[in-house]
């Protein structure tokens, strides 16, 4: 069987998040890399997008099949791949992961994506991306003050901490007061000590992508 293929881009946080899953379930995959800057962005130009008509990263070739959303890849990984769970057994801890992955990946990280900044703007894009990580993140607090014990919801690593991680080092990124979030800062240093997040932090990406 052929081995995975990620279009990825070191500095998504959409990437990182099927990195994570990748390598927490232990999957060798090929790293292809998308430059979503240089020459107004590879995402864009008509080979990328016969394969992902969104014109985004990632995209997961896997069993025959391209799947181009991140949420849906890992619920695909735990399906097909469910040792090293990242999904609780109980129905109620399921939900709870799920709310969390969809307040960051719904709520939180489109409104901060590429596309949107582009459309703001070099002068407000950084104000812009500092006020919608701050709101999000002072819900995403109070939720998690309610789920976590080690890790995000409970002391299991789930889906959930493999969203939270890559929207930290946005809200780092974009100079968020991480002291206003005790809980989220305290999960990330825990969960940076763990190999597969660690692993999947850069990626060997080619030193004319890192831009």
């Amino acid at each position: 069987m052929a081995k995975p293929v990620l279009y990825t881009y070191f500095r998504s946080s959409c990437s990182w998040r099927v990195r994570i899953a990748l390598a927490w379930k232990g999957i060798e995959y090929e790293s292809r890399f998308v430059n979503l800057v240089k020459d107004g962005g590879q995402q864009k130009k008509d080979e990328y997008a016969a394969i992902n008509p969104m014109k985004q990263v990632p995209s997961l070739v896997m069993n025959e099949s391209t799947m181009t959303q991140s949420v849906a890849m890992m619920e695909y990984l735990e399906e097909v791949h469910p040792e090293k769970p990242l999904l609780p057994e109980d129905p109620l801890e399921r939900v709870k992961v799920r709310e969390i992955v969809s307040v960051i990946c719904g709520g939180i990280q489109p409104l901060q994506n590429l596309s949107v900044l582009q459309k703001i703007g070099d002068e407000g894009k950084m104000e812009w991306g500092k006020f919608w990580i701050d709101k999000g993140f002072h819900a995403l607090e109070e939720l998690l003050k309610r789920t976590a014990g080690k890790y995000c919801v409970g002391d299991k690593v789930t889906m959930a901490d493999a969203c939270l991680v890559p929207q930290v080092y946005n809200a780092n990124r974009f100079k968020v007061d991480m002291k206003q979030f005790p809980t989220i800062a305290r999960l990330n240093d825990e969960l940076l000590k763990l190999d597969a997040f660690q692993e999947s932090k850069m990626e060997d990406c080619p030193e004319n992508l890192r831009s």
